[in-house]
């Protein structure tokens, strides 16, 4: 099977790693890739804001696979166009990409579908954005604002306050730049991200994992689009992913398929367990970064034959997944100035081992690895048990050298040290 993955984040290089060592993989390339993933995968240039570019880059390769890695080519359309050249996609199409697409239009799906939820206010204006704050205030006082940008905004589009000048601020900025506001009653409780497979029909759920939004040790900071992750989850109550297959997963790829929108490709759940029960607190439409870095690492099953069967429809005849023992822990190693302005183009050593995955690196004429992006790398480890993984990715991010690096020296620790409740 001839493979592709479009994008070029950690995200695609843990794809890359894992596709990588599956026999059934004759050829395997990444467009456009980054330094990291050239040493599993073929680099072709692409632009991977433009669908007809994606297919035609499939075509050319002659690939049997195309497996779509972020969010904006899939809502731009790429697995549509990919499937009309007559190749299999792992990827929604753009009417389901809106899951991600639009926290509105997400809504509307859990909705109708009866799926557990945060209730939300949509905004178009400055009116309503301090009338729907004056309503969240008064509904639950004392509690925080919860500001999202309504669309793509890579994980940095919302703001979680107790500042209502904050509150006002952000919402106002996404109002300015044309975008539209959804504010959300405040979830309480630890979050969890539970991906599932989905050929528009069968859902096929992988194992939950937790990652950190937040820049600083002990959730200080700015939003970013994650610091680190660890899976499983040994606080994660018995039975939790035959509750979300239930209750949220498969209710809602059955709503989108009545809606004449199936979803095939990776729904990825963003949930609470709040002290109310279980809520949703967002979708997204394509693997999770950071949390695929540490799931596939666990997955023992071959991934390109999964990916392949909820793209032509097959999950159904899949067997029971496989897992490996342990635990697995990743900690992204970000450029100075990350998420507000990262500088980029400092030289980057020591990010060659076992276990690390690029995410903003490009190669400079002298073949050097240099940073390119806010996310440099994503530093991760298998270890027997939680507390051992975490060591040892530690101990890898003590080998990466990169002027003004900053990275969480928290990654984990709370889970390690059992000091997360749920309910």
């Amino acid at each position: 099977m001839r493979v592709v993955v479009i994008g070029s984040g950690a995200r695609e290089h843990a794809l890359c790693v894992a596709l990588s060592s599956d026999p059934a993989v004759s050829a395997l390339a990444c467009a456009p890739g980054n330094a990291g993933t050239r040493s599993v995968a073929e680099p072709l240039p692409v632009d991977v804001t433009d669908p007809d570019a994606i297919a035609a880059l499939a075509v050319t390769w002659r690939a049997d696979l195309v497996v779509v890695g972020p969010e904006v080519p899939l809502v731009a359309g790429a697995a549509d166009a990919v499937r009309d050249a007559g190749i299999a996609c792992f990827g929604p199409s753009a009417e389901a990409a809106q899951l991600e697409g639009s926290k509105s239009f997400a809504k509307h799906v859990m909705t109708a579908a009866g799926v557990p939820t945060a209730r939300a206010w949509p905004v178009g204006g400055p009116a309503e954005l301090e009338t729907a704050l004056d309503e969240v205030a008064q509904l639950d006082p004392g509690a925080p604002y919860v500001v999202k940008d309504d669309g793509l905004a890579a994980g940095k589009g919302v703001i979680v306050t107790t500042d209502r000048d904050a509150a006002v601020a952000h919402g106002r900025a996404v109002l300015d730049a044309g975008g539209a506001v959804l504010i959300e009653e405040y979830l309480d409780g630890p979050e969890v991200s539970l991906f599932a497979l989905s050929d528009g029909t069968t859902v096929l759920p992988l194992v939950p994992a937790q990652d950190f939004k937040r820049r600083d040790d002990g959730d200080a900071g700015p939003n970013t689009g994650g610091m680190g992750a660890y899976a499983p989850l040994p606080w994660a109550p018995p039975g939790l992913v035959d509750e979300v297959l239930a209750t949220v997963l498969q209710p809602t790829v059955d709503e989108m398929a009545r809606r004449g929108e199936p979803f095939s490709g990776l729904l990825y759940a963003g949930l609470a367990l709040t002290s109310r029960g279980l809520r949703v607190v967002e979708f997204n439409a394509r693997f999770g970064d950071p949390e695929t870095q540490v799931v596939l690492p666990l997955l023992e099953t071959p991934l390109a034959g999964l990916l392949h069967a909820a793209a032509t429809g097959t999950l159904a005849d899949v067997p029971p997944l496989r897992w490996r023992e342990g635990s697995a822990v990743t900690v992204v190693v970000a450029a100075p100035g990350y998420p507000e302005a990262p500088r980029t183009g400092g030289p980057v050593t020591g990010a060659d081992g076992d276990g690390i995955l690029h995410a903003g690196t490009s190669l400079a004429p002298d073949g050097s690895v240099v940073a390119a992006g806010g996310r440099v790398l994503a530093v991760t480890a298998v270890g027997p048990d939680l507390a051992a993984a975490r060591q040892a990715a530690y101990e890898r991010v003590a080998g990466v050298r990169l002027a003004g690096a900053h990275w969480r020296t928290d990654i984990a620790l709370a889970a390690v040290e059992g000091r997360i409740t749920v309910g």
